[in-house]
Formats: C-alpha cells, structure tokens, sequence
C-alpha cells in the first residue's frame, strides 16, 4: 500500500460487510507486522489469507511504528480491524500514564471524595525528569537514604532502568537552569520517570517477582474490557536484596534482562503459571485475603482505562491487548508498573507458547471477524467481560448469594477451560465440522 492511499479491505472476492445474522465473511485476508506467535496463529486460522504489504486486509496485527506512520493516510470500511488505538501511548508511555492517573484522581477528589480517590493509590510516587526536576529533589529531600528507580519514558525489556540513592546519579537529568553551559549544548537528555523503588515486595524462595496480566479492549466509548484468566509471574533469577543496588538481575524481573544471567536455566525459565501464583497464595494466606487481593488488582485494571478513557481517540476499527505489569509488596498491595502496548508475543519456553497462541487465538474470537458472535457474551475461551460500560457481574450463583451481593466477572488464575466454553459458545468455521 503506498503511504499516501492506504486502503483497506474492498468488496470483492473474499466477501466484504459483515452479512445477515449468523453470516460471516467466508474468507478475511490479514497483514502482520510480526514474525512470533500472532503469525502462527494466523496462518492456522481457518480461511484467512495472508496479504503482501501492497494488498488490501480485513485486519491488520501491526507494530506501533506502522501505526504511526501509516494510520492517518488509511481509509478503512466498516468491518476493518487494526491491533491498536491512535494514540494508545496515554496508557502505555510510563509519563503519560501517570499523567493521567494523577489527573484522574484529582477529578474523583473533587466529584466524589478522599475515599474514592485513594482507590486510585496503586501507582508509586513517580516524577517526570527533567521537566519535574526540582519539585522530585524536594520529595527525595523528604526520604533521605531511600532507593529510587530511573526508567526511560518509551523503552522496553528493561533497557535503560537503573536504581539510585544519590542526587549526583541522575545530574545529567537536571533541569536547564541548573545545567551547565555546555551541558544546555548538548542534545537534549531522554525524558525519564524517577519512581520510588518499592523497597518491600513480596519475595518466593527469596526472589522479586511481577505479574503479566492480560486485558483487551474492544472500544472506550462506551469502555468494554477483558480480563484473561492466564498470565504468570515472571521471577529475578537472583535473591532479592536491597544492598546491591547496580545488580539488574536482582531488581529487574523482565525476561529479557534474566534470560542474559550467567545462571539461567532455559528450561526451567523464569516463570510461574497464574494459577500456580494463586494457588500458592491462598496455601498461604487464605481464600479471603487472597480474593480481595485479586479484586485490587481488578480495580487497577479498571481505573488506569477509566484515567484514559476521555482521552484515548476511540475508532471503532481499533482493538488493544495490554500487557499489563503488577507488582506485590509484603503486605499483599498490588502496584501499577507499567501498561504495554505491545506485550511480548515471543515465546521462552513451549508453556509460555501455548499459553500466548491461547491467549491471541481468544483475543481474535472477540474481535470476531467471521461474525460468529451475538455481542452480548460475557465469556470467550479464557477471556472474561469484566467492563461494559459499567461492572459486568458474574451469572453463576446469584441467586443463592442474593441480589444484593453482586460478585465481579473476573478469574484471574482461575481454572481456564476454555475449549470446553469455546465449543459450546462457537458455531464451526464455513465448511467446518464441530468436533
């Protein structure tokens, strides 16, 4: 497609708009940016074709750097799907999110009260440098001795972070007025997020820990989302402690930095199945704290899309999968470290394969090309609907729990068993017989 007249998705022989009730398109043709998982999962889907970058597509699984370059030259039909919002990056560039969650809940403080808005403190104290230089060295002043993290604005895989406990660490973050002339020479620095180091996470065998943790949104007009059931916990090869504060494999728990250790084991990898995670948990600590420790995390699901929601330019044409990274302090509060607009698809081990064709052949059930959907499910393989435009609460028991006691439709680390749920919710593909 030339830059100047992309189109998408004509009338022709694959079929076009979605047909009666009931008809879907028989064939969708789709581009891919990406050579992992998604690709796999997309050659394998029945009747859908592979299109060249010259061709014309139903759906597109592009990068972020497609997008940018390519999305305002687009005309789009109806049924067209792209693996992206516009301007996803008020979510996912770590100064913009907080940007926007610091504003959020300024406006709860001031519609609803304290109490509402302190449900929106699941994100560390966090600055943006160098723009926020002096008003960071007031709060550092107030903590003295206490472990900072610097972390650039629009990186991945752990590149760029570093801990610091002195002012002099971060000099060349300063802000102009107080850099040298030939300092102010210079190119200008990378903007970063200085961030309170959590100091306390909760440790297994030792060792730091974070969440992945999987939700797609379909639209933000109105908001509706999906939680995935499966994630995992990815570990730090080495054991945690706070007096060696240069060690990455210690602090940092991405798989890209732990693969790189001169002790890892590729075969047993860094990871923890979700349900694994929550079954330990509540061997633990019991059913109860663990129950309410899940719904915290849900609650900074739902309040880090509702911060963006004003803001994110909704297309009907756009879906997203975050990558969402949370992590646990000792006494079992969940944190906000960052939200990814493009999770990792690559696979580290055949567990986490599987795991990742699961997730994105679900994610491609929801956006529904071939129409096979009524629109008002509120379960698709491991995906469950936990916001449409409101809470969505879950059909099983109410009525022996009573009305009044509404439970969240969220499993996360719940038993997945989605092919059971996809047989009986998913008519065959055309020409396929349901097995």
């Amino acid at each position: 497609m030339s830059k100047n007249k992309q189109t998408a998705g004509h009338k022709g022989a694959c079929g076009s708009q979605k047909k009666k009730e009931g008809e879907g398109r028989s064939c969708i043709r789709y581009r891919c940016g990406l050579t992992n998982t998604i690709q796999d999962v997309l050659n394998q889907r029945p009747g859908w074709v592979e299109v060249k970058d010259d061709g014309e597509w139903d759906l597109n699984w592009c990068d972020v750097g497609w997008l940018r370059e390519n999305f305002d030259h687009s005309y789009m039909e109806e049924h067209v799907r792209i693996c992206h919002f516009r301007n996803h990056y008020e979510l996912t560039r770590k100064n913009l999110m907080v940007k926007n969650l610091k504003r959020y809940r300024k406006t709860l403080e001031r519609e609803a009260g304290r109490l509402e808005a302190s449900k929106c403190d699941f994100f560390p104290c966090t600055f943006v440098l160098p723009s926020e230089y002096h008003i960071f060295v007031e709060e550092f002043k107030r903590s003295p001795g206490s472990t900072w993290i610097m972390k650039p604005v629009a990186r991945s895989q752990g590149k760029g972070i570093f801990l610091f406990r002195k002012l002099k660490d971060i000099i060349d973050w300063r802000k102009d007025g107080s850099r040298s002339e030939e300092q102010k020479d210079e190119a200008q620095v990378e903007s970063y997020v200085a961030q309170r180091y959590i100091e306390n996470p909760y440790l297994i065998a030792g060792r730091k820990f974070d969440l992945r943790v999987y939700v797609l949104v379909t639209s933000y007009i109105a908001l509706k989302a999906w939680l995935y059931r499966d994630g995992f916990a990815r570990f730090s090869n080495t054991r945690f402690s706070l007096s060696s504060i240069d060690d990455q494999y210690v602090h940092l728990t991405n798989v890209a930095v732990q693969k790189t250790s001169p002790d890892y084991d590729p075969e047993k990898g860094c990871k923890w199945q979700m349900q694994q995670l929550r079954q330990y948990l509540t061997a633990k600590h019991g059913f109860e704290t663990v129950q309410t420790l899940f719904k915290e995390i849900d609650n900074i699901f739902i309040r880090s899309l509702l911060s963006v929601q004003k803001t994110i330019i909704n297309d009907k044409h756009c879906f997203e999968l975050y990558g969402y990274d949370i992590l646990l302090d000792q006494d079992l509060k969940p944190w906000l470290i960052e939200v990814n607009a493009s999770p990792s698809l690559t696979a580290s081990s055949q567990e986490d394969y599987d795991l990742k064709y699961r997730l994105l052949e679900d994610t491609l059930h929801i956006v529904d090309m071939e129409g096979r959907l009524t629109g008002k499910e509120k379960r698709v393989g491991g995906f469950d609907l936990m916001w449409n435009d409101g809470p969505v609460h879950t059909d099983v028991g109410l009525e022996a729990l009573g009305s009044s006691c509404l439970v969240a439709n969220t499993h996360l680390g719940c038993v997945n068993d989605r092919q059971k749920q996809l047989q009986q919710l998913l008519k065959p593909f055309p020409g396929q017989k349901r097995t």
